[in-house]
């Protein structure tokens, strides 16, 4: 009997999911149930789009070497026929700064890892950074971690569409509708329920509902911890002509980056600063650029002082709040139920990844190309993080 699949959301995390089921065992038939196929809202379409190797667990470096295979080959990954496949992929580093011993320490240790997993990467003191990023003030910078290739970023949302247009040209099926009901017997989900009426039975799920997964999960009556983090990207511009920079992650929690003519940045919300769960997505937190954003810039590139903001846009975060890693696998209280969610901003680097690992699950039974078992959705149940110190 063929085997059924149900993939709970289209973006780019559950098109990566249905497309390496396909790849991996073309006679599984996948249903990928999405409320809406263009994405506005999702997270594949609103970040910043992304990808690094700088993290300070090698599992996290490893499923970001394998993002960056379909980005750097994208007519062997993810072409149907011989269309070209344009990801807007534009390969730069990422530059992490410290400013203190403990945030030095952390780059070090992180350095260790990247290294022996092949990352292209180096440590700069300040005098290195000044030699080269003349631009930047860097005399209260104790230590800068540069990525010198294999890091960048790109088009969300193509990624996304190409991921599912090559999942679809395999025989994925994509339903649209909202999941609004679950059958549940004996531990095991049977069927959904669809906003339109129809009823899909499978025989397992993968819930890769982003910012909506917890809302998911409460319908089948378990618990998801991922919750939905506002998030907003402002665009601006400078006077001052400045070479194409890295995207630079301050200590202060700012990050900027080039972006065509221009720029982007935002800032990323410490444990101390209010960041309420699942807020509406009504307008850009303006304020926030005048009170975090720009007083930051202006610190550490001279030039921005001059600055003008020019737009914004917000999105969400999908967050797991536990330890900002995803939850990937089984649910422990239902085994035929996969989660693939709450990335905490490493969804699209690790969407690739994270997919072929969840193929290998559904056809295996156990994980083969990397092993995934660190990002267990069973460590909610003990609150055993696995922590990631490197988050941006």
């Amino acid at each position: 009997m063929t085997q059924q699949v149900v993939v709970i959301g289209g973006g780019a995390v559950g098109a990566a999911c249905a497309l390496f089921l396909r790849r991996l065992d073309p006679t599984i038939a996948v249903t990928v149930v999405e409320p809406d196929p263009t994405l506005r809202w999702a997270s594949s379409a609103r970040s910043a789009a992304s990808i690094r190797q700088q993290f300070s667990n090698e599992l996290n470096v490893r499923l970001s070497q394998f993002g960056l295979q379909l980005l750097r080959e994208p007519e062997a990954w993810l072409a149907v026929g011989h269309e070209r496949v344009d990801l807007g992929f534009v390969e730069s580093g990422y530059l992490i700064l410290a400013t203190g011993d403990a945030g030095a320490q952390l780059l070090r240790d992180s350095h260790a890892v990247q290294r022996a997993a092949g990352a292209p990467v180096v440590l700069l003191d300040a005098r290195g950074l000044r030699e080269r990023l003349p631009w930047m003030h860097g005399d209260d910078v104790a230590l800068a971690s540069l990525g010198l290739g294999g890091e960048g970023w790109f088009d969300g949302q193509r990624l996304a569409q190409a991921l599912a247009r090559k999942a679809r040209s395999l025989g994925a099926e994509w339903h649209t509708a909202h999941v609004t009901s679950f059958d549940l017997a004996a531990g095991t989900v049977r069927a959904l329920g669809c906003s339109d009426g129809r009823r899909v039975e499978a025989d397992a799920f993968v819930l890769a509902a982003g910012a909506w997964s917890h809302a998911v999960g409460a319908l089948v009556g378990l618990e998801v911890p991922v919750f939905g983090r506002r998030r907003t990207v402002f665009v601006f511009s400078c006077p001052t002509p400045l070479p194409r920079t890295p995207l630079v992650a301050d200590p202060s929690g700012v990050w900027f980056r080039s972006e065509g003519a221009g720029f982007i940045g935002g800032w990323t919300p410490g444990e101390a600063d209010p960041d309420p769960d699942d807020p509406p997505l009504d307008q850009p937190d303006l304020h926030q650029f005048d009170e975090r954003v720009w007083p930051a810039l202006a610190h550490r590139v001279p030039a921005f002082e001059a600055l003008r903001r020019t737009g914004a846009w917000d999105g969400w975060y999908e967050v797991h709040p536990l330890d900002h890693n995803a939850l990937v696998g089984p649910h422990p209280h239902c085994a035929n139920l996969l989660l693939a969610c709450g990335f905490s901003g490493h969804g699209l680097q690790h969407a690739a990844g994270v997919g072929r690992g969840i193929a290998e699950w559904v056809v295996h039974g156990s994980w083969r190309t990397l092993d995934l078992s660190p990002l267990t959705p069973a460590r909610v149940l003990t609150g055993q993080a696995w922590v990631e110190r490197a988050i941006i």
